[in-house]
């Protein structure tokens, strides 16, 4: 009789089993009627479900500015998403509030975390352990007049010393005035100046991101900052990067800026709105410390109170495979698997492969719960010296001792 019971209900879970799947919520920023969410839920998603037949993906898109503050609220509530897709700066926050799973441990961790670039992957580390893995990326290069580069008869700068060169071969003056800059840097911000910084071999704090003094307000971070407030002055980069004239796209289908620096998504934008502008793109160039830029793009993450760890970890594991990444990067967003530059799509693709060139060196902003306050006292700071209001050493003594403070 035991085990005539046994037998009924074991074949009783095998029927629940088979005749209901698990169904998986993902929550992201996409736009609601973009290329990116289109593909998600009409390409990638079917693909994951007929991969998995026991699991069913439901993708809730959610406005970006209200994003963060709806996820804090679920998760005081205990009603969490599976799957989330979160800005790489607030993963260490989550993983420090405990909402997010560590995944370290799960099976196939160290072959995903091998197979994606490095700058992406540091931006899910906290206290020695990952909280989730890149999903897409993205960085900055230069984009350059290509019609201004040949009629100076020079080629794309590959160092400092060669833009500056470029930058006095191409200001061009009325009088007193200028009216063509060789450079614009779009804006006193930290996306913007941190790859000047780095590139001249500073930084903004340790490499444990525990202190800023000697830091921030180091040689090598002062002697780039200083650099840029110079040839700003001198009229050789453009005046928005004191948030000043045109802005950088504007400007450069005004024909006033030759160059400028920016993601992905300019060189397209640029194509579209100024057919007339020739543009060519290089890595970002050469200072004492490299040509390094800055990591930007999303996370993805598992909630810690999921209570479907194993089909949200296959989603995730999916997510990050050849074959979504591609579906992805064919909607215009960037992917964080090495393999994709040997892929015959991104090897064609016109700025693709650049960008992920320059993503092997590129550098996550500090990976500190504090960074958004960081944030803003670090560009307070750039706000100041380039509004001549303070000089670049005691702005960034004044920053980097409030940069302390947030850090401890």
């Amino acid at each position: 009789m035991k085990h005539l019971v046994r037998s009924l209900a074991y074949a009783a879970l095998l029927l629940i089993g088979a005749g209901s799947a698990q169904t998986i919520t993902f929550w992201h920023t996409y736009n609601q009627d973009s290329d990116e969410n289109r593909t998600l839920v009409e390409k990638v998603i079917p693909a994951f479900e007929k991969a998995n037949p026991g699991i069913k993906v439901k993708s809730q898109a959610i406005p970006y500015p209200d994003f963060r503050q709806k996820l804090l609220t679920s998760i005081a509530g205990g009603t969490v998403p599976d799957v989330a897709r979160i800005d790489i700066i607030w993963s260490p926050e989550f993983a420090k509030l405990g909402a997010i799973e560590k995944l370290d441990g799960y099976p196939g961790f160290a072959n995903l975390r091998n197979a994606v670039f490095p700058g992406p992957l540091s931006t899910n580390g906290w206290r020695g352990s990952y909280y989730g893995l890149p999903l897409d990326t993205n960085t900055q290069v230069v984009l350059y007049n290509a019609d201004v580069l040949k009629a100076v008869g020079l080629d794309a700068p590959k160092t400092f010393a060669e833009l500056k060169t470029l930058l006095e071969k191409t200001q061009e003056k009325k009088g007193d005035k200028v009216v063509r800059w060789g450079f614009a840097v779009p804006g006193p911000w930290n996306w913007y100046l941190l790859p000047w910084i780095w590139s001249n071999g500073g930084s903004v704090t340790d490499a444990a991101v525990t202190r800023a003094t000697g830091y921030l307000n180091g040689p090598r971070t002062v002697a780039a900052i200083q650099m840029l407030y110079d040839w700003y002055k001198a009229g050789l980069i453009a005046p928005t990067i004191a948030q000043a004239g045109l802005g950088s796209w504007e400007g450069m289908g005004a024909g006033q800026y030759v160059a400028t620096q920016d993601g992905p998504w300019a060189y397209p934008a640029l194509k579209k709105q100024y057919p007339n502008l020739n543009l060519a793109h290089a890595l970002f160039p050469a200072g004492p410390g490299g040509s390094i830029s800055v990591v930007g793009g999303e996370n993805i993450v598992i909630l810690k109170e999921s209570k479907k760890k194993q089909a949200a970890w296959k989603f995730v594991q999916f997510m990050l495979s050849p074959e979504a990444q591609l579906m992805m990067a064919r909607t215009g967003q960037l992917p964080v698997i090495k393999a994709a530059l040997d892929d015959p799509y991104i090897k064609g693709h016109p700025y693709f492969g650049l960008y992920l060139e320059q993503l092997k060196t590129a550098r996550a902003r500090p990976v500190t719960p504090a960074y958004p306050k960081v944030k803003e006292v670090i560009q307070g700071a750039f706000q100041e010296i380039f509004l001549g209001k303070k000089t670049v050493q005691a702005a960034l003594d004044e920053a980097a001792a409030k940069v302390d403070k947030l850090l401890k």
